[in-house]
């Protein structure tokens, strides 16, 4: 795998209300990677996005093209859900919490999956689309930095280890907002992969169903 995309953005004025955002980003050839951030890429409400265990967020293809099919009538280009990155060959499905993958010389490790917001919604002006994203479990995921460095456009992309008991980045999204999948949910609570909040969202949808 290598990457094939790149992409970073500085706030702006967003939405209805003009909030601060980043979500509107343009292709890079390079990211500069640091433990706390990018210096290309800046997050718009640093108490929602960014920090340590938000450094990068990546999107996948096939989340592009399952929202081509679940919404026909709009048009999504890379990019555009407000991600960093894209891999060709990795999606939510197959990307799993604490996964340690190396980028070029810079090593990222999964720490948890992207909540969708209601940016995307304004993004695209469809209403409920963060909800639509976070049921079918394509919203992409953040990373934490084991080794700074830079990112490049066709960097090789390899997976250097993965926890024995963890959860994909669909399926626990996904059960935070299948009512039917509760049970999972309460699983994936116990697992010490998972960070607090997502422990806790999980905890809740199971307390929720019982």
């Amino acid at each position: 795998m290598q990457i094939n995309a790149l992409f970073a953005g500085k706030p702006a004025p967003f939405g209805p209300r003009g909030a601060p955002s980043s979500i509107i980003k343009a292709s890079a050839n390079t990211l500069t990677v640091r433990q706390n951030g990018t210096d290309e890429d800046e997050q718009g409400n640093k108490k929602l996005h960014g920090g340590p265990e938000k450094v990068l967020h990546q999107y996948s293809y096939e989340g592009y093209q399952q929202l081509d099919r679940l919404l026909p009538q709009h048009s999504f280009a890379p990019g555009t859900i407000g991600e960093n990155l894209l891999v060709e060959g990795m999606h939510d499905n197959n990307v799993f919490i604490g996964d340690v993958y190396r980028f070029g010389e810079v090593v990222l490790q999964v720490s948890a999956p992207r909540a969708p917001c209601n940016k995307i919604s304004h993004r695209f002006g469809i209403k409920n689309m963060d909800r639509l994203v976070g049921q079918h479990g394509i919203t992409g995921w953040y990373y934490r930095v084991i080794e700074t460095g830079m990112l490049n456009l066709d960097d090789s992309v390899s997976l250097m280890s993965r926890p024995d008991n963890t959860v994909s980045i669909a399926a626990i999204m996904q059960s935070v907002y299948d009512p039917a999948l509760a049970s999972q949910a309460g699983h994936y609570a116990t697992l010490e992969v998972v960070d607090t909040e997502w422990r806790e969202k999980c905890r809740r949808r199971a307390e929720k169903a019982t």
